[in-house]
């Protein structure tokens, strides 16, 4: 029997990789197509919502007590670009996990909407900034088919590394240096170490900084009480400010009270996706012959890390609020918003209708 040879999935905020398997024709364009009603982004952007609340729902009842914060647009572009060398079952496995109906849309629509998505959230902006990508770190004797090298960096902007992994400290060391530089010093250490079977190493990362539209003073900030549970309080340095923000249909006088706090999720997906039916991609049925002409390529693990720090100037995550919101005061003219007890997160992408990161703040004090 012939030893495995180990592919990594290395999520940032992350994930990356995607193919129409099963031998189908390609007919991708080579220009992203722009915005508009019609565009592929906003195709894909209903499976990629119902992929990111089903993955939440999954780490929710495995951790119901616990902060979660993750970036559902790194991980289906991850895997989604890795679709692009799948074939049979498991091609139909990363897609259908990843909330797409194959019956409905095809490959080449799903890779389209991926390319148009990663490029309008890479288009320069004067208020936020936005960084997505990915690259591959091949072993020097690992040959790639010319058609997936071609359309992972068509699709998905991804940039080559050959390395050593016989040299896995030092292949660690470069995969580290570049997931770092990327995310801007976010992420430090994503690889601790890396098996002398691995043969290919796929990262892809997110970054995302903003200010508020409305920033917070920090003088104002004063430690308060947040309430975990019922049973349970903690002191955290909380934000203040009372000014005009737009809610719904109008602007309305709103006293805010809302966390500064830094958390932080790192997930085994190689253990989760299986649950959410991607399961050959990380056993011997693993069909991923559309990479190499090599065979028994497997998935051998797949890590996610994601970051979020929110202060008196603004948002920052890196891989990273939809936030149901209740005024809490009686009067018709003063409304007061206390962000006090467990609550959701999510930072979404308008343009394209995406969630770029998800999450929940039980305990702000936990990083």
């Amino acid at each position: 029997m012939h030893l495995a040879k180990c592919l990594l999935l290395l999520l940032v905020g992350l994930l990356a990789l995607s193919h129409d398997g099963q031998g189908h024709t390609h007919n991708y364009s080579q220009e992203a197509p722009g915005p508009g009603e019609g565009s592929p982004s906003l195709k894909i952007a209903p499976s990629n919502t119902a992929f990111a609340f089903n993955l939440y729902h999954l780490m929710a009842s495995e951790a119901p007590e616990s902060n979660i914060f993750f970036s559902p647009l790194s991980i289906s572009a991850a895997y989604a670009m890795l679709s692009l060398g799948a074939r049979s079952h498991t091609w139909t496995q990363i897609l259908a996990g990843l909330g797409f109906n194959l019956t409905k849309m095809s490959g080449s629509e799903i890779h389209q909407g991926f390319q148009h998505l990663l490029h309008t959230l890479n288009l320069p902006d004067d208020k936020l900034e936005t960084r997505v990508g990915s690259a591959l770190f091949l072993s020097q004797d690992l040959p790639l088919l010319p058609r997936f090298l071609n359309d992972t960096m068509v699709f998905y902007g991804s940039r080559l590394f050959r390395t050593d992994f016989l040299d896995s400290k030092g292949t660690a060391q470069l995969i580290n240096d570049h997931v770092k530089e990327e995310t801007r010093g976010k992420i430090e250490n994503l690889v601790d170490g890396l098996s002398t079977d691995t043969m290919m190493v796929l990262v892809n990362y997110i970054y995302f900084k903003a200010p508020w539209e409305k920033p917070f003073i920090s003088s104002r900030s004063s430690p308060r009480d947040f309430y975990v549970d019922e049973n349970t309080k903690v002191k955290v340095p909380m934000m203040f400010q009372d000014k005009y923000h737009h809610w719904y249909l109008h602007d309305r006088k709103l006293e805010l009270h809302f966390p500064k706090f830094s958390i932080s999720g790192s997930y085994d997906l190689d253990q989760m996706l299986p649950k959410l039916g991607i399961r050959d991609l990380f056993s011997q049925q693993a069909n991923l012959s559309g990479i190499t002409t090599q065979q028994n390529l497997l998935v051998s693990r797949s890590f996610h890390k994601a970051i979020l720090d929110v202060d008196e100037a603004g948002t920052e995550a890196a891989a990273a609020t939809s936030v149901s919101v209740t005024f809490l005061s009686a009067s018709h003219n003063h409304r007061v918003l206390r962000f006090n007890r467990p609550f959701l997160v999510v930072i979404f992408s308008t343009k394209t209708q995406s969630i770029l990161f998800l999450g929940k703040v039980v305990n702000p004090t936990k990083p």
